[in-house]
């Protein structure tokens, strides 16, 4: 009898919680990222216990994103590339956010983005303050992306290109003031959560960034 395949590393068993039964943990895909899909039951509320429900969960780890603020200028650089499922949701699919990447097992969120940072825009991040960890998807997906925004000195001239050719990465740099990202944000114009939550943010943290970095 030949043994069982290893199970994808990124996808290991759900853990055990209070009031949580596990009927069933199978992985039903194992690409670059993997799917589980789940049959479990749990306590509501009332004390009561649930139904049995079958979830499928996308395991894709964690994630960094920096948004770069040069408080001198008062400008923030954000990156334009394609993004197929912003096409499938029927969105525009060049969309601008701020640099962004997948973290490996045990990497430190802060260097990582600082790296991302570098060969997504260009830019060198000097002092980063941490904005939270957040879930992407609560209902579908495992993944916390770190969020940052760090010192940069930024060009008002940033129009390059970037990203890594092996990876086929095409990302160009938009260069905004300040507030006309904000702008960007309350109009709908920033269609990417992570992107706006960073940006609003930056909008609530800017006064004390720039007398903190200047």
């Amino acid at each position: 009898m030949s043994a069982s395949p290893p199970r994808h590393a990124k996808a290991p068993p759900i853990p055990p919680a209070p009031g949580l039964t596990v009927d069933a943990d199978e992985v039903v895909y194992g690409g670059r990222f993997a799917m589980q899909r789940v049959r479990f039951r749990y306590t509501r509320f009332d004390g009561a216990p649930s139904g049995t429900l079958t979830w499928e969960l996308w395991r894709r780890g964690n994630g960094v994103l920096v948004l770069p603020y040069d408080p001198r200028a008062d400008r923030v650089a954000l990156i334009e590339q394609f993004r197929l499922p912003a096409l499938a949701a029927g969105l525009p699919p060049v969309q601008a956010e701020a640099p962004a990447g997948l973290l490996e097992p045990g990497e430190d969120p802060a260097l990582a983005g600082a790296r991302e940072l570098l060969e997504e825009a260009g830019l060198r991040a000097g002092r980063m303050a941490r904005i939270g960890g957040f879930l992407l998807m609560p209902g579908g997906c495992d993944e916390i992306v770190h969020h940052y925004c760090a010192e940069a000195e930024i060009p008002a001239d940033g129009a390059a290109t970037h990203g890594l050719a092996h990876e086929n990465e095409d990302t160009r740099v938009l260069v905004l003031p300040a507030e006309d990202a904000f702008r960007m944000v309350a109009e709908n114009h920033v269609q990417g959560a992570p992107t706006a939550l960073a940006l609003l943010w930056l909008q609530l943290h800017r006064a004390r960034l720039r007398e903190e970095w200047t």
